[in-house]
């Protein structure tokens, strides 16, 4: 189970109340701080203007790969562990907009782990260390170390 915040109790969904939930300067200046790293072709100082611009957690030599795709909304909410990946146009999500609520959680990804290119992870879960994570999965729960995941549904396999 993702552990998420559940904000509930809008009569029309909340994404029209957007900036009542977070604050217009932190977004444009995320967009701009995000939109700018995603097309730097320096993975060095892509790391360093994401920990510093948008208060990610980064572990040493994390990189992002080519349009990899930190949250807009709540980008300090996510933390990466050394020596990680996040491959080509990859998402990592730390909120979401539903028709009767919105939900904020953590994402914590661990050590030498791979995101492939074009995975989404969702709000509220943890990755393990040492994980590979397939081109375009949907990871929308937790997995564990040394873990080999993949598909839509996600399948989580140990890795030999």
């Amino acid at each position: 189970m993702r552990k998420l915040t559940r904000h509930s109790g809008f009569k029309i969904n909340p994404l029209w109340h957007l900036y009542r939930t977070v604050s217009l300067v932190k977004v444009a200046k995320n967009f701009i701080v995000i939109e700018a790293g995603r097309f730097m072709p320096s993975t060095k100082m892509k790391h360093k203007w994401y920990a510093r611009g948008l208060g990610m957690n980064l572990g040493p030599h994390v990189s992002f790969a080519y349009k990899a795709m930190p949250d807009l909304m709540f980008p300090e909410l996510i933390t990466i562990g050394e020596n990680t990946i996040i491959g080509y146009n990859a998402t990592i999500l730390t909120h979401e907009y539903l028709t009767d609520e919105y939900r904020i959680g953590k994402v914590e990804i661990g050590d030498n782990t791979m995101i492939g290119a074009n995975a989404t992870i969702l709000p509220g879960v943890t990755i393990g260390s040492s994980v590979k994570v397939g081109a375009g999965t949907v990871v929308s729960k937790d997995i564990p170390d040394n873990a080999l995941v993949y598909g839509n549904p996600m399948i989580i396999r140990e890795r030999a």
